[in-house]
C-alpha cells in the first residue's frame, strides 16, 4: 500500500493497479489475490468464510446501535467510530460461547455478564471522551434512565470548545435488541446552561421509559453553543461533543 500524492486523486482499478480512498487520504495497492469463487467453494478457506460470516455480522450489530442512537449521533460522533465499535463488538461476539464457529454473535456474546462491561463508558466522538470534557460525578437510576449529575461548576470543571458560551445537556434511554433488530429510544428535555461561574446540580430524565425484550443503553449527549444577540447557536466543528454510553443493562 502507498500514499498517492499526485494533484490528480482517482478511485478504482487501473492495470494491476487500485486507487482508493480513506479516512486517512487517498492510496494505491496492487490488485491480486484469492479468487472470490475459490474463497467462497475452497474447503481450506472454510475458516476465512467463518471469520467473514462474524465480521458481517458484528458490522450489522454496529449499525443497528449507532441507528438507534436517532439524532443523537448526528451530533457527537468521529469518522472511525464504526471501526471502533466493530473492534468492542468482536470481542462481545467471542464471548459467544455457544453458537458454532462462524454463526457467533453479539446478541448470545451479550448474555455474558463481561460483556456489557465492554460496552459502558463507551464514546461515540472519541475526540471529545466524557472523561476529558466534564469532571463531575454522574449517577443513573436504570429503571427510569433518570441521570443525575452532581454539583459542578461549569467554568472549572468543564473543557468546553472554543468560542462556546453555553453549553447543554440530554440524556436518552434506549432499548436495543440485536437479535430482532428492534429498537426503541426516549429523550429528556435538552437544558441549556450559559458558561459562567456557579454551580449547577442538573437532573434529567427522559420522557419515558425505552420499552422492548433487548439490552437498555444509557446516554449523555453534551453540546456547545455560542451565543450571539440573544440565539444559541450550534458550534459548527462539534470537536467537543461528547455522546457516551452512562450504562448498559
Amino acid at each position: 500500500m502507498a500514499r498517492v500524492n499526485s494533484l490528480v486523486k482517482i478511485e478504482g482499478t487501473l492495470d494491476n493497479l487500485t486507487f482508493y480512498k480513506s479516512a486517512e487520504g487517498h492510496f494505491v495497492r496492487t490488485k491480486g489475490g484469492v479468487s472470490k469463487n475459490r474463497i467462497m467453494n475452497d474447503p481450506a478457506f472454510v475458516r476465512t468464510r467463518e471469520n467473514g460470516a462474524e465480521f458481517g455480522s458484528i458490522a450489522s450489530s454496529g449499525k443497528l446501535l449507532r441507528n438507534s442512537m436517532g439524532s443523537l449521533l448526528v451530533k457527537a460522533k468521529d469518522p472511525k467510530l464504526s471501526s471502533r465499535l466493530v473492534k468492542v463488538l468482536g470481542q462481545i461476539k467471542n464471548l459467544d460461547t455457544v453458537s458454532v464457529r462462524g454463526s457467533r454473535n453479539v446478541a448470545q456474546g451479550l448474555l455474558d455478564t463481561n460483556a456489557k462491561l465492554l460496552l459502558k463508558g463507551f464514546d461515540f466522538n472519541i475526540k471529545a471522551p466524557l472523561g476529558n470534557v466534564l469532571n463531575a460525578a454522574i449517577s443513573v437510576a436504570p429503571a427510569t434512565g433518570e441521570v443525575t449529575i452532581f454539583p459542578f461548576n461549569p467554568m472549572e470543571q468543564m473543557r468546553a470548545a472554543e468560542g462556546a458560551t453555553h453549553f447543554s445537556l440530554q440524556v436518552g434511554f434506549v432499548n436495543l435488541d440485536f437479535e430482532t433488530g428492534l429498537s426503541d429510544l426516549t429523550l429528556s428535555t435538552e437544558e441549556i446552561y450559559p458558561l459562567v461561574q456557579g454551580v449547577i446540580s442538573p437532573v434529567l430524565i427522559p420522557s419515558a421509559v425505552a420499552t422492548g425484550t433487548g439490552v437498555n443503553f444509557h446516554v449523555l449527549l453534551i453540546e456547545f453553543f455560542q451565543e450571539v444577540n440573544g440565539i444559541n447557536y450550534m458550534l459548527n466543528n462539534g470537536a467537543y461533543n461528547v455522546l457516551h454510553i452512562l450504562e448498559v443493562q
